[in-house]
């Protein structure tokens, strides 16, 4: 087949390398601009450019293509007989929609209707999800409200990061748009309509979504947020009025522990050099590896031992 693909960031490199394995031809790649990134501001060409251009592959990074008539000419040109569309950035336009006979096939993150939306992989580990998956459906205007092609689904393990869960979706995702392809071109695969009642929403990722509150949240739900905005925005709260990033954390069992039976949310409490931190319905988290604003990432018995107050009295001082 002819193929332009839309991807951009490294969730999509392996399903443009599975597609030019599987003998398919790919004149034109489409990108997100090259951003500037990190500390330095430097301009940085996006994984899947970089990955064209090693292949030899025409790549366009066009900043907005609804209303772009020198983008639309170049592909009606091309005159594709799909589009795919993986993790691109930008919402396909309804004439690009229309474009190619066999229509704009997407690769979303989730098992819709659960989770549409920017973020699909981070939100299902952040609210505790113990199954997630890869769908192939057609593009349509609304967002991830179209028609299911394929779908396949994944184990989430209880410690398992969504930094972990891009890399396996993303290899699992590869071959399902190849066969889901193959199944478009010779007919025997039909869409089927989703299920619009059941639809759960997953927004692109804020920073504020990192902040841990110990009041409103339980232990294991701030773990699981934890697990689900890595690697950004993470997890964080303050003390002593600097910002304090929890860089590793895990669910307390504290049956066999002194902990007070009656402390307060983001109350510390310290026993043999483990950092204990009191949350929603009694529950505790152990904070294993913390920053503090300005210095370096320590683990538990490393801060402790730069807050010495911390041991002798840590209920006088409290995080958030």
């Amino acid at each position: 087949m002819k193929i332009v693909f839309c991807g951009t960031p490294q969730f999509a490199v392996p399903t443009l390398e599975a597609l030019l394995a599987a003998g398919h031809k790919v004149p034109l790649v489409v990108s997100q601009p090259d951003r500037p990134v990190g500390r330095s501001q430097q301009l940085t060409a996006p994984p899947v450019k970089l990955t064209a251009l090693g292949a030899g592959l025409a790549v366009t990074q066009p900043e907005k293509i609804r209303d772009n008539p020198e983008f639309r000419s170049r592909l009606e040109a091309i005159a594709p007989d799909a589009i795919v569309v993986v993790a691109y950035g930008h919402i396909v336009p309804p004439w690009m929609l229309a474009l190619p006979k066999l229509g704009c096939t997407n690769l979303h993150a989730s098992l819709p209707p659960k989770y549409r939306g920017a973020a699909p992989i981070q939100w299902a580990v952040a609210r505790g999800e113990t199954v997630t998956g890869n769908t192939t459906m057609l593009l349509e205007e609304g967002l991830d409200t179209g028609p299911i092609l394929m779908q396949q689904a994944l184990a989430i393990r209880p410690d398992q990061t969504a930094a972990d869960l891009f890399v396996s979706l993303a290899a699992g995702g590869a071959p399902l748009v190849v066969q889901t392809l193959a199944g478009l071109d010779d007919g025997s695969l039909e869409p089927r309509p989703q299920n619009h009642t059941g639809a759960t929403l997953a927004p692109m990722l804020r920073r504020e979504d990192g902040r841990m509150n110990f009041a409103a949240d339980t232990a294991p739900e701030l773990f699981n947020r934890w697990r689900g905005f890595q690697p950004w925005p993470g997890a964080f709260t303050s003390l002593d009025g600097k910002k304090l990033i929890a860089h590793r954390m895990s669910v307390a069992d504290v049956t066999a522990l002194s902990v007070p039976a009656s402390a307060q949310p983001g109350e510390l409490h310290v026993e043999n050099h483990r950092l204990l931190a009191a949350c929603a319905q009694n529950t505790w988290l152990e904070l294993l590896e913390l920053q503090l604003e300005g210095k370096k990432r320590l683990s538990a018995a490393e801060f402790l031992h730069g807050h010495a107050l911390l041991i002798g009295h840590p209920s006088s001082t409290r995080l958030g």
